[in-house]
């Protein structure tokens, strides 16, 4: 499949088939994660693969709304950036997280992505927190998100060309 075909065709995927993760997949997923780019190649991301049911259960419990779809996934994958390495952790792990989907996507997977960092869990408590808490996720490894991978059990068109929205593109000058 060509690059655009790729993008053209992906979309946020919430609901899966109960099917566990092919082996081969899982990795595929984490080597094309460890190649995500970073900057000056600090390597500032860190990922956890979580497959066990009770917590994918729990993960999409992490905030009150947005996460619910983690609990029927066969995979999520915690991507969490070391703020001690450099100060665009959050940029390295914005850029594997599309990475992710998109070697999902390219793997006949649907993924979905869930903010975490700055999203509360409950009451004083971070969604970051809870899921640092729930994993065992020292502090300085700051939790930014978590992409739900598993077989699509749906199937959402395509965005068509002609309603992307072009005048988000300028040339030389706003």
């Amino acid at each position: 499949m060509a690059f655009i075909d790729l993008l053209r065709s992906r979309r946020s995927i919430r609901k899966y088939k109960k099917r566990t993760l092919d082996q081969e997949a899982g990795d595929l997923l984490a080597e094309a994660l460890l190649r995500s780019p970073s900057s000056r190649d600090s390597e500032s991301w860190e990922f956890i693969f979580v497959d066990d049911p009770e917590l994918l259960r729990r993960l999409a419990d992490a905030k009150p709304v947005g996460a619910e779809f983690l609990a029927g996934a066969a995979l999520a994958i915690v991507i969490m950036g070391n703020d001690r390495s450099t100060d665009v952790w959050i940029e390295d792990c914005s850029i594997a997280a599309i990475i992710s989907q998109l070697a999902a996507h390219d793997l006949g997977l649907g993924s979905c992505w869930a903010q975490i960092r700055l999203r509360p869990h409950s009451g004083a408590m971070t969604a970051e927190a809870y899921v640092q808490a729930l994993l065992g996720i020292p502090k300085n490894f700051r939790v930014n998100m978590i992409i739900g991978i598993g077989y699509p059990d749906e199937s959402p068109e395509p965005v068509p060309k002609e309603e992307i929205n072009i005048k988000k593109i300028r040339y030389n000058r706003f």
